[in-house]
C-alpha cells in the first residue's frame, strides 16, 4: 500500500483574485507520490472536485483506513503509474482539509477569516498551483488530471497556461454549468445559508456548526451524483426493516424515515456535516457556476480553445446526468475546430456522475492505455 504524506507550503505574496481582491500569507495542502525525474519532465498535477482533498492516493502510516479518494486509479501499477510518473494533488484555497480557508485566522485582521474569505475560482485556483509547482522547480506537467470540477481545474490549465501542459485527462466534466446544474446549487446554498446556526457566515465565534444546512446540502447533491438505474437497484421502494408498519405496509407519517433512500441520504448528510465546513461550500460550488471560459468569446468555445495546444483525452460516462457526454462532446468538438489531438470515450456505464470515482475496467483501461504511451514517449526522451 501506498504510503501519503501530507505536506504545507506557505506563500506570503499576495494572490490577485478574478474578483479583484487578493490573497497573501495562505498555506497550500498537497501530497506527493513517485519520484520526480532528472528533467522533471514525469509530474502529473490531479486537481480535485467539490468535497475532496490533496490526499489523492494511499493511506497515513498512522491512518490506515484514511485511504486516498482517487487510490483506485493511481499508484504503483494502477492507470496512473506512480512508478512511471510523479503525481501531486493540491487541496484548492478555500477548502477545508489543510490549504488556508475560511477557517482559517487572516493576517491582516488576526480574526478568523468566515464569511469575509475572499471569493475564489476555478482560475484562481489554477493560478495558486502554479506557484506552487513554481515553487517545486517543475516548469511544464506531463499531464493534467482532474473529474467534474477537477476537470474543469485541467480544462483551465491548458488555457491559462498552455506552455506549461502537454496533456489533459479531463474526466465527467463539462466547459461551464448549465441552468439547472446552477440551481441545484443555490438550493444547496439557501438550506445553509438559512440554518439559524449560520450566522451570517461568523459561526466560527458562536461555537455552532449549521449541520442542518450542511445536510440538506449534501442530500441535495448526492441525489444528482447518482442516476436513477443506480438508485432503485440499491433502494427501490424498500422500507426500513426497523420501522414497524401497519397491515397496509406503511406507518403513515410525513416525518419519520420510512424508506432505505430517505435512510441513506440521512445518513450521508449526518456524515457529511461532520467535516465539511459551511462556508467552503458555498465558496466551491460558486466557482464551479462562475466557470465558462467561453464567456469571454461570446459563448463560442472554439475560439476560447484556441489558445489551448496540448494533447486531450476526455471522458464521459452514459448515466451521468450533472455532467452528460453531451458537455464532453461539446468540448471534443471545439478541440477538433482547432485541430488539436483529441482522444475521446464515452463509457457506458449505470452509476451516474459518481462513475468517475468507481472501478470500471473499460474506464481504468482507457486511462491506463494514454499514461502508458505518454510512459513510453518519455522514456524515449521525445515529445510525450
Amino acid at each position: 500500500m501506498l504510503i501519503a504524506q501530507s505536506q504545507s507550503m506557505l506563500f506570503e505574496a499576495p494572490l490577485p483574485l478574478q474578483s479583484g481582491a487578493s490573497i497573501r500569507g495562505y498555506s497550500l495542502s498537497y501530497e506527493t507520490y513517485g519520484t520526480l525525474n532528472a528533467d522533471k519532465s514525469n509530474a502529473v498535477l490531479v486537481c480535485h472536485a467539490l468535497n475532496a482533498s490533496h490526499h489523492v492516493a494511499g493511506v497515513y502510516a498512522d491512518q490506515p483506513k484514511n485511504l486516498g479518494w482517487w487510490d483506485n486509479m493511481i499508484g504503483p501499477g494502477k492507470s496512473l503509474d506512480t512508478d512511471q510518473f510523479f503525481v501531486i494533488g493540491v487541496n484548492n484555497l478555500g477548502s477545508c482539509f489543510g490549504s488556508t480557508g475560511p477557517m482559517h485566522v487572516n493576517p491582516d485582521t488576526g480574526r478568523i477569516y468566515g464569511a469575509d474569505f475572499p471569493v475564489v475560482t476555478v482560475e484562481d485556483w489554477v493560478n495558486a498551483q502554479a506557484r506552487l509547482l513554481d515553487a517545486l522547480g517543475i516548469q511544464q506537467l506531463a499531464a493534467v488530471m482532474g473529474g467534474s470540477l477537477g476537470g474543469m481545474q485541467a480544462l483551465s490549465w491548458t488555457l491559462q497556461y498552455p506552455e506549461r501542459v502537454k496533456h489533459a485527462v479531463v474526466v465527467a466534466s463539462a466547459p461551464n454549468l448549465n441552468a439547472e446544474n446552477i440551481a441545484f446549487n443555490e438550493v444547496a446554498r439557501r438550506a445553509i445559508v438559512t440554518d439559524p446556526d449560520f450566522n451570517e457566515g461568523h459561526f466560527y465565534s458562536k461555537g455552532v456548526v449549521p449541520k442542518r444546512g450542511l445536510r440538506i446540502a449534501r442530500m441535495i447533491g448526492h441525489i444528482t451524483y447518482l442516476s436513477d438505474d443506480v438508485m432503485n437497484e440499491k433502494f427501490g421502494r424498500e422500507l426500513r426493516e426497523a420501522v414497524t408498519h401497519n397491515a397496509t405496509g406503511y406507518k403513515y407519517s410525513t416525518q419519520d424515515v420510512e424508506f432505505q433512500i430517505e435512510s441513506y441520504l440521512r445518513y450521508q448528510g449526518d456524515k457529511f456535516s461532520e467535516y465539511f465546513d459551511a462556508n467552503t461550500y458555498l465558496l466551491i460550488t460558486r466557482a464551479l457556476d462562475y466557470f465558462d471560459p467561453a464567456r469571454a468569446f461570446g459563448g463560442d468555445l472554439s475560439q476560447a480553445f484556441a489558445r489551448a495546444s496540448c494533447k486531450f483525452l476526455l471522458v464521459s460516462f452514459s448515466t451521468d446526468w450533472r455532467f452528460s457526454p453531451a458537455r464532453s462532446r461539446e468540448m471534443v468538438k471545439a478541440l477538433l475546430d482547432n485541430r488539436r489531438d483529441v482522444s475521446y470515450a464515452e463509457i457506458d456505464a449505470p452509476h451516474g456522475h459518481d462513475a468517475f470515482l468507481l472501478d470500471d475496467a473499460r474506464y481504468m483501461n482507457v486511462v491506463r492505455s494514454y499514461f502508458a504511451n505518454m510512459a513510453k514517449s518519455l522514456h524515449k526522451g521525445g515529445a510525450a
